[in-house]
């Protein structure tokens, strides 16, 4: 199996309109487990997801898998936080990577119905998926991002806009997804997401890494006094 980590960043940063958006960053991301990336709104954290992915342009430094690139893009899936839907059935919703990949209608439909299942689908696999609710639209978004089986799983914001028990429901998914050995890189508004997850916390401050620490740490002892401000509550500027 090709190895996709470690991934390197050094002096990293995507710029628009002559603004950095996110960096520069230096940071190395080991293979297991879940970073969650924290901070205030307009820190960055979704720029800099986006850079790491590959969807946003590098505009200084470097990002090195431990694999060519288009090998480590192959084996990478994004969730957004508001999905797109095809204005096809939820069973083709979820296929569509597979058919992408030049898997044959039929047993792609076969995956993603069991997919479907999976996430809570199973009534709603014939619907047009434009009719879901948000919760089911981001299960679906999950079940398509995760019937290619990838090596890693980059989410912004997931349940920014679910209720309670949407999110549980998505944390579950997460939790057996992660079991399963992916790894999973994601934004997060939700300070108490962030504890159920994580097993190492990034902290983003104006488009820089500021804290970082594994999960039980940083929650418990914060190493700088914004990255204690922001999760005290307080506005952090």
């Amino acid at each position: 199996m090709t190895e996709l980590f470690p991934l390197v960043l050094e002096g990293a940063c995507t710029r628009r309109g002559g603004k950095d958006l996110a960096g520069p960053v230096d940071l190395r991301l080991e293979g297991q487990g879940a970073s969650i990336i924290i901070g205030p709104n307009g820190s960055g954290k979704t720029s800099l997801l986006r850079l790491i992915h590959g969807a946003a342009r590098l505009s200084a430094g470097t990002i090195t898998w431990a694999c060519p690139t288009d090998t480590a893009r192959h084996h990478q899936a994004f969730v957004f936080q508001r999905p797109v839907m095809l204005r096809r059935s939820v069973a083709q919703n979820i296929a569509y990577p597979l058919r992408l990949r030049g898997v044959g209608r039929r047993a792609a439909l076969d995956q993603a119905r069991d997919w479907g299942v999976r996430v809570g689908l199973a009534d709603c696999l014939d619907l047009p998926a434009p009719v879901l609710s948000g919760g089911e639209q981001q299960k679906l978004a999950l079940a398509r991002a995760l019937i290619t089986e990838p090596r890693v799983l980059f989410l912004d914001e997931p349940c920014a806009a679910l209720d309670g028990a949407a999110t549980r429901d998505i944390e579950t998914i997460l939790a057996d997804a992660k079991a399963a050995g992916t790894r999973i890189i994601m934004t997060t508004h939700d300070i108490g997401q962030a504890r159920r997850l994580a097993d190492e916390v990034i902290f983003l401050l104006h488009g820089r890494v500021h804290d970082r620490a594994r999960a039980d740490i940083f929650f418990d002892a914060p190493a700088t006094s914004e990255a204690a401000a922001f999760l005290r509550g307080d506005i952090v500027q």
